[in-house]
């Protein structure tokens, strides 16, 4: 399963990316906590290069908190400042506080010119990943168009969040090639990348499997899984049987136990698993 998406409002969000990035004050990159490496994007290091930035380690309640803390650790050693954030509950204040922090020092130069300044950040990262509903938290309520699917910003909102802090929302860009192939498998696990252009069942199948070696007790009571052995295709097999998933004359129905499979799996339903771990 090769997985590659890139379509062209993408490209023409990464033109206009380096433009806007000029006319704020800090980037806020979110990264989902489940997969932070891969779903950083890379060319983003270079794009931000001189801006101050906060890393911003967002669905922090769908992973596993110790491997959070452990990335965390990570990236604050690499001289990066990070935060983890809790999309369902997460306290604006986490934010706005190192936020602050971090351009303390131009808005003191501002107001020692009589100037009222006011922070302007931009909150970037790839599709999918949570920006319009972090915004929608920060600013207490449904500001900004947000949706468990990737694609659905596709225009900038600045949206003001703070006394003196406004964000800007931005679309979701991924970078042109996902030549790790391991990292693009994860993104479609996590929803970044289209439904539409995966193979869905064999992607469920994927996920299972993964799911079956790391949290294998809450995944078969999720699905009803009574073999904890099975691997593969019935795996999924197994789900349609456990969930009544049947079609005419007793055939199951892979097609809806596969969407079932990742769309419970995207909404915390099965386990707080996190793919990757800082080395």
């Amino acid at each position: 399963m090769n997985i590659q998406w890139y379509p062209g409002h993408m490209a023409k969000a990464r033109r206009l990316l380096g433009d806007q990035l000029k006319r704020v004050d800090i980037a806020v990159e979110l990264c989902d906590a489940r997969a932070p490496l891969a779903t950083r994007n890379p060319e983003l290091d270079r794009m931000c290069a001189g801006k101050k930035r906060l890393l911003v380690l967002n669905k922090a309640d769908l992973a596993d908190d110790k491997s959070t803390q452990a990335w965390l650790r990570h990236f604050r050693a690499q001289g990066l400042e990070a935060v983890a954030f809790r999309s369902t509950n997460g306290k604006p204040r986490d934010v706005l506080a190192p936020l602050e922090r971090l351009t303390a020092g131009e808005v003191e130069r501002m107001r020692a010119r009589g100037v009222n300044k006011t922070v302007r950040g931009m909150v970037i990262g790839i599709p999918n990943v949570g920006k319009s509903t972090f915004i929608n938290r920060l600013y207490g309520s449904a500001i900004v168009k947000a949706a468990d699917r990737p694609g659905v910003t596709r225009a900038n909102q600045w949206v003001k969040v703070g006394q003196y802090l406004e964000m800007l929302d931005t679309p979701g860009m991924l970078w042109p090639k996902l030549a790790d192939q391991d990292g693009a498998l994860m993104l479609a696990f996590l929803g970044t990348i289209r439904d539409a252009i995966t193979d869905m069942e064999g992607l469920s199948v994927k996920l299972l499997d993964r799911l079956m070696d790391m949290a294998p007790e809450a995944t078969a009571a999720r699905f009803h899984i009574s073999d904890t052995g099975l691997r593969g295709y019935e795996l999924l097999e197994e789900v349609c049987r456990g969930r009544g998933f049947l079609l005419s004359g007793g055939r199951l129905n892979t097609e809806r136990g596969a969407a079932v499979v990742l769309d419970e799996y995207r909404a915390g339903k099965v386990a707080r698993v996190t793919w990757q771990q800082p080395v």
